[in-house]
This record gives structure tokens, C-alpha cells and sequence, in this order.
């Protein structure tokens, strides 16, 4: 089993050094981050990591990162280059700075199971000045679709099963949406919309892999199956109450993954948003 951690870190310290502590432990492989930063100069050794993109670090301080956290897996990155009709073995085009980095898994038992990791982040994206719009944070179902687009381009077959896809972290959506305080719900849909049509099947997390909120969540159903990951700089991990990080799997190949979040209270972590766990297991023989 392959296990992989997916967390948005808010460019903090502290997570750094927590996933340290986990590769110690073994108590994951891989990291898909979102919001990363560059890890603390003493930690580079252990958890390497690149920083080879096309665009200079001056124009965003906050983008995807996928780490190996293991001896147990090869981590074999895609180099980030701008999206053009044609990409190198090695080259992933990247239409929205900051918001996707991919590599290729491969565990060193069995080569034959590798998988490409997807870590995604839909940051928010403001209206051109000249709608007048009054929208201070803008909408993060610009960068979904940039994200899904550049994701196509690992889809080469019609069926789902001949892929092997992970992609996991930040959309800034509410699965479900169907109320207009925070979310853009009709616009929110066709993002989900597209990862089905891509053959990525929604892994959540969904109640009960993770602890829902104590208080009604925003823009949700009452029923809803969502689980916060996140809390506003007014709330703590006990007043967390909205699900913005989730998983997606190639059809076929999900049923080899299971997804949780960390979002516990004295298992949440360092960061504004918790963990997800995402197991991948070998296929039965």
C-alpha cells in the first residue's frame, strides 16, 4: 500500500517539519501540497523536492509541490512548462501559475503499479476591472477549469480504465453547493461536471471518513456528506465547518483508493487546513 498525504500548508513552517515527522514515522510516501512555499533550509535534505517551473517565483509565492516522503516509492516529477500544442516525456504544460504539479509514483516493489499524483490548487481569481464587479476574492472555478484542462492531457483513452490518475488538494468549491453566500454553485457544477467527464471518479473525503461539522455548513444541503477540512482566522479545527480539499481517482482504478481527512481536533495538524490520507492499494490478484 502506497500512502499518500495531501494538505494545503498556507506556506507555513510548522507542516514542514510535521511532515518530516511522518516520513520518520512512515507513515506516508508521498505528499501532494498545495500553498507550499519552500520547505526550511534543514529539512531540504530530507524531503526533496523541485522547483523547476517556467515561470519566475517573483510573480506568485504560493504554489503545488509533490514530495517524496519515502525510500518506498520513486518520485519522478513533471517539469512545469507553459501549455503548447506538444510536451516532452517529462514536461506537463501549466495553464494557471501556481495551481498543478504532477509526478509519477512508482513503487519500487512493483514498477508496474506506478501512478501519475496530481496535485491541485484552484486559487481565486478576480473579475477583469472592467466588470465593476464587486467581488473582493473573485471565483476559484477559473482556476478548476485551467487545472482540468491541463489534466486532460494525461487522458488518452476514452475508457477510464486504462489510466492511472491521482489528483488531490485545494478547489476552493463546496461539493453539493447550493446556495450563493460563499459559493458560485451553477458555475461550481460544471467543474465537477468535467472531472466526471474525464473519467476521474469524486473520492470526497465524505462522512464517514472524517468528522462532520457540529454547526450547519454554508451553502450545503443539511444532509450533506461534506466534512470540513478548513477554518477561517476566526475559527479553530472545533468550529470548522467547510470542505474545500478532496480526491479524484481514473475510473477502475479508484476502487484501489480509499481517502480520509485528518480533521479530528488533536489530529489536525499545523495548518488552516487538515490532512487527507489517500491509500492506494495493490489491486487483488
Amino acid at each position: 500500500m502506497i500512502r499518500v498525504v495531501s494538505w494545503n500548508i498556507g506556506r507555513r513552517v510548522e507542516p514542514w517539519r510535521e511532515l518530516a515527522q511522518m516520513a520518520r514515522r512512515g507513515e506516508a510516501d508521498v505528499a501532494l501540497l498545495q500553498e507550499a512555499g519552500s520547505p526550511p533550509r534543514d529539512l531540504v535534505g530530507l524531503l526533496p523536492n523541485e522547483d523547476d517551473v517556467f515561470w519566475s517565483r517573483h510573480l506568485y509565492d504560493r504554489w503545488c509541490m509533490v514530495v517524496g516522503l519515502s525510500e518506498r516509492v520513486r518520485v519522478e516529477r513533471f517539469r512545469q512548462a507553459p501549455p503548447t500544442i506538444y510536451h516532452g516525456e517529462h514536461d506537463i504544460g501549466v495553464s494557471g501559475i501556481g495551481t498543478i504539479a504532477a509526478a509519477r509514483v512508482v513503487p519500487r516493489d512493483n514498477e508496474e503499479e506506478s501512478f501519475v499524483a496530481v496535485s491541485m490548487y484552484a486559487c481565486w481569481i478576480k473579475p477583469h476591472p472592467s466588470t465593476g464587479s464587486p467581488w473582493r476574492v473573485g471565483a476559484s472555478d477559473v482556476s478548476a477549469h485551467r487545472i482540468l484542462s491541463d489534466l486532460s492531457a494525461f487522458i488518452g483513452h476514452v475508457d477510464p480504465s486504462k489510466h492511472r490518475i491521482l489528483a488531490a488538494g485545494d478547489l476552493n468549491m463546496f461539493y453539493g453547493a447550493t446556495g450563493h453566500d460563499l459559493s458560485l454553485p451553477e458555475r461550481e457544477r460544471t467543474a465537477w461536471a468535467r472531472f466526471d467527464a474525464l473519467g476521474l471518479e469524486f473520492l470526497g473525503p465524505q462522512s464517514p471518513d472524517g468528522r462532520q461539522s457540529a454547526t450547519p455548513q454554508p451553502d450545503v444541503p443539511a444532509d450533506t456528506k461534506n466534512v470540513p477540512t478548513y477554518y477561517t482566522n476566526k475559527q479553530s479545527p472545533a468550529d470548522a465547518d467547510r470542505q474545500l480539499d478532496y480526491a479524484f481517482a481514473s475510473r477502475g482504478f479508484h476502487e484501489s483508493v480509499r481517502v480520509r481527512a485528518l480533521n479530528e481536533v488533536d489530529e489536525w495538524g499545523a495548518s488552516d487546513h487538515c490532512r487527507l490520507i489517500i491509500e492506494v492499494s495493490s489491486p487483488p490478484k
